[in-house]
């Protein structure tokens, strides 16, 4: 009984719906029933592959099923073949293996190279060098088995000291009773990297229709600018301030004189600033100069200032902490970070000290 093509198409549909053994029982049921049991029919009209329906056809008269072992073909991995290799090679890494000399991560560094790990079997465990897998394919099972280049993770600060718990506490409370306060105002601060001026790739990548154009080497720049920003937290509002002097108290405390300028019309029944900082070098509670400045700052404004400090080692809790200048964006000069910088922080960057005048008068920043 020969098949027209309506129905060759339905039972081809159908098989290509089936897998294993079921695939198998239904071609060689309609082997059967339409091609005598020729395998080779089958194949001829239908398209199928003669040794499955065979097999079919063998497993519908015997009664008995094949298990497929998919598993079992191909090539097996190196560790698999020789079954003391894995354990051979963690103890030949694992002797080579250093931790962090600041003890900032706990990843292992391995000093040893897969073609010495591949020479250490063979000296050392004895192996026979026809058997090993090749210098490549050793590289493959150190990453397999954990010995790979991985990026340390800032995930554990360097200390934790036994009042950080309540530090963090305290810090809670006292920014909760801030923002209750409607007489209040909690700004958050921070200052970031440096960012040097000039026609610099600054390693990064921007989203452009060409790549821009900067220098084979950063080595020459106009200036070294400190962005240092300030955060309103009730208005999520990000003030980024620009000196090319250091991070030094003196410049803080102009940055803050300079914001407080800016916005006192917003806040002209304020009685308190709250300030969330970190215990950096330059706004310490130690540091002489800054707590004079602050005092100084207090007394100008008449209004009650507190700084809330973060723990020790804790500075990425800060809510400003996230502020930052992108690489790949080329800042040729001033003129062009202010305005990137007002496009990005919705038109809140400015400088202060120097780079004041120099903005004032359209002029770009010195040569160094």
């Amino acid at each position: 009984m020969m098949l027209n093509e309506t129905a060759q198409s339905k039972f081809k549909g159908t098989s290509e719906k089936l897998t294993g053994h079921r695939k198998r029982d239904f071609m060689g049921r309609v082997s059967e029933e339409y091609f005598g049991g020729s395998a080779r029919k089958a194949e001829t009209v239908m398209g199928w592959n003669r040794r499955s329906v065979q097999l079919g056809l063998n497993e519908r008269r015997s009664g008995f099923i094949c298990v497929d072992n998919y598993q079992g073909r191909g090539r097996h991995k190196s560790e698999v073949v020789i079954p003391t290799l894995e354990a051979d090679i963690r103890s030949l890494v694992d002797m080579q293996a250093q931790a962090d000399p600041k003890f900032q991560s706990m990843f292992l560094y391995a000093r040893i190279s897969a073609r010495a790990v591949r020479e250490g079997l063979i000296t050392q465990k004895g192996y026979d060098e026809s058997e090993l897998p090749s210098r490549q394919t050793t590289g493959e099972i150190l990453n397999r088995l954990g010995y790979r280049l991985k990026k340390t993770q800032k995930t554990k600060p360097l200390k934790k000291i036994p009042q950080t718990d309540a530090i963090f506490e305290n810090v809670f409370q006292q920014n909760q009773a801030s923002d209750e306060n409607p007489k209040s105002l909690r700004v958050s601060i921070d200052s970031k990297a440096k960012v040097k001026i000039g026609n610099l790739s600054r390693d990064g990548k921007a989203r452009t229709l060409e790549p821009k154009q900067a220098d084979d080497h950063d080595t020459e720049w106009q200036a070294v600018l400190v962005p240092f920003g300030i955060l309103n937290t009730h208005t999520d509002q990000l003030a980024i301030y620009l000196g090319q002097s250091a991070e030094t108290s003196d410049f803080i405390a102009d940055c803050l004189t300079a914001w407080w300028n800016d916005n006192q019309h917003h806040y002209r029944d304020l009685e308190e600033w709250v300030i969330d900082l970190d215990s950096g070098p330059a706004t310490r509670s130690e540091r002489t100069q800054f707590i004079k400045r602050m005092v100084e700052l207090s007394q100008t404004l008449n209004l009650k200032i507190r700084l809330i400090y973060y723990p020790p080692y804790h500075s990425k809790y800060n809510p400003i902490v996230g502020f930052a200048f992108p690489k790949g964006t080329v800042l040729g000069s001033l003129r062009e970070l202010l305005e990137w910088g007002n496009f990005r922080f919705g038109g809140n960057c400015r400088t202060v000290g120097r780079q004041h005048e120099l903005e004032r008068n359209g002029t770009d920043c010195p040569a160094r």
